[in-house]
């Protein structure tokens, strides 16, 4: 028993020493950090705990609020998980009046869901949906008018939330979350270019359909060879003409770059080539179909794995939704806190305005990211949440970029067996973006060894 008792304690002296030891070495490289010049007038935080005893291994600035970018995803899919339940799916109803005979329109009750048409499952393909939605109407021995009455007022007719910058709005990550939602509220704009720099672009079509060019302001020019894409479309408060700036490669003949939708119901009633009103839809209706969206699961995984800003914004409501029954950015943002609050966290610490990261005004720590990936680390939804952590660096983790920040939190284990819990946020670098990134991925490796 002795033996035992002095092997115990060896055992618990070499723990301790490797623990101090990943310590000094986060210690030196995290000083070697702060001197770099791209640091000279930023703000940084890193929090690392052990995986399995919750100590803290390294603390700088893990209170400081800090922006998040993308790295606040982790939040709101967490909160899904746990307040929607992993096999949550969202529902959308097809119906039609009785009084409408012998044609009506086809009715719409949609809540919400932000995979309505994605192209990213095979059961929300948009042209199997549209055929599925026709051929229920007709087993059900309803005519097909070919319209449609669509009620999006599940959800707050402001689609994208405040805060959002003006630059974002009108890109394809500026897609706003509605009641209603198509093909993520996404579509895309071919280009063809000149063969001379300086010269402009010019659109061919939108989703492959020629009709939507005239809706474009075209400010485009072609720059030179392996200038990549730097187009940009922005949508004017109030507009619905999109304007269109910036550059593509001179000598490009099918150039791709996607936009935010700002009008979803239209966008579907385009693409299903027929007409549609909004209308708060009454009782009585008799619903043929309704279609169900994947689980929450599948949901979490591209919403992390592709940092899709646009579920992110419709969870955040749907929280809302589900609690108050209205969904709306300011009421999920309130859930959101409360919930964590009541796990511990000190709600200052969670200084949100959406669900996504992607409004520069968002306050994050650093201490709060690393509890919140402690506590999903213990539920049994944790593989799915796992899964869809994307991987950079060889390391299991969200990253989040917006202008001047640049972060990363997520998982590691070391070569030794030891397991890490981390967040790192870095607020007004200067420099190159992938320059600061390579610097952080410097003081992260030490977690590997």
């Amino acid at each position: 028993m002795k033996k035992l008792f002095i092997v115990a304690g060896c055992l618990l002296l070499v723990a301790c020493s490797l623990a101090q030891d990943i310590t000094k070495k986060l210690q030196q490289a995290y000083r070697q950090f702060e001197a770099d010049s791209q640091l000279k007038h930023a703000i940084s935080s890193l929090y690392v705990i052990d995986a399995r005893t919750s100590k803290v291994v390294f603390d700088k600035n893990s209170q400081v609020g800090l922006a998040p970018a993308s790295t606040q995803k982790i939040i709101t899919a967490a909160t899904s998980f746990e307040l929607l339940g992993r096999g949550y799916r969202y529902k959308t109803e097809f119906g039609f009046y009785p009084n409408d005979i012998p044609v009506g329109p086809i009715t719409i009750r949609s809540f919400g869901d932000p995979s309505f048409g994605s192209s990213r499952y095979n059961s929300t393909n948009p042209e199997k949906l549209l055929s599925a939605i026709v051929q229920k109407a007709k087993d059900y021995g309803r005519p097909y008018s070919g319209m449609f009455q669509i009620d999006n007022t599940s959800f707050e007719t402001q689609v994208i939330p405040d805060g959002w910058i003006f630059q974002d709005i009108g890109n394809y990550y500026g897609a706003g979350a509605g009641g209603f939602n198509w093909r993520e509220n996404q579509f895309d704009l071919y280009l063809k270019s000149a063969g001379k720099t300086g010269d402009s672009v010019q659109v061919l079509s939108v989703a492959a359909n020629k009709k939507f060019s005239t809706f474009f302001i075209n400010e485009l020019r072609s720059a030179s060879k392996g200038t990549g894409d730097n187009a940009y479309i922005y949508l004017p408060v109030g507009n619905n003409e999109y304007i269109v700036r910036g550059t593509i490669p001179v000598d490009e003949n099918n150039f791709k770059i996607s936009g935010a939708v700002y009008d979803a119901p239209g966008y579907f009633s385009f693409q299903a080539g027929n007409g549609f009103t909004l209308r708060k839809i009454k009782d009585p209706v008799k619903v043929f179909y309704t279609y169900y969206s994947p689980g929450m699961d599948s949901l979490i995984y591209w919403f992390l794995k592709k940092s899709i800003n646009l579920y992110g914004e419709a969870l955040i409501k749907t929280f809302a939704y589900e609690e108050k029954g209205f969904g709306s950015t300011d009421s999920g943002v309130a859930i959101v806190k409360d919930f964590w609050k009541q796990k511990g966290l000190d709600e200052g610490e969670l200084n949100i305005s959406d669900g996504s990261g992607l409004s520069p005004q968002n306050r994050v720590t650093t201490h709060a990211q690393v509890e919140i990936l402690k506590y999903a680390r213990t539920k049994d939804w944790f593989p799915y949440f796992f899964d869809a952590l994307p991987e950079y660096n060889g390391m299991k983790m969200k990253s989040g970029s917006i202008r001047d920040v640049k972060a990363f939190c997520g998982y590691q284990k070391g070569r030794d067996g030891n397991e890490y819990i981390f967040s790192f946020l870095v607020n007004n670098y200067n420099g190159s973006s992938s320059g600061v990134v390579n610097k952080m991925y410097k003081v992260l490796d030490v977690l590997k060894e």
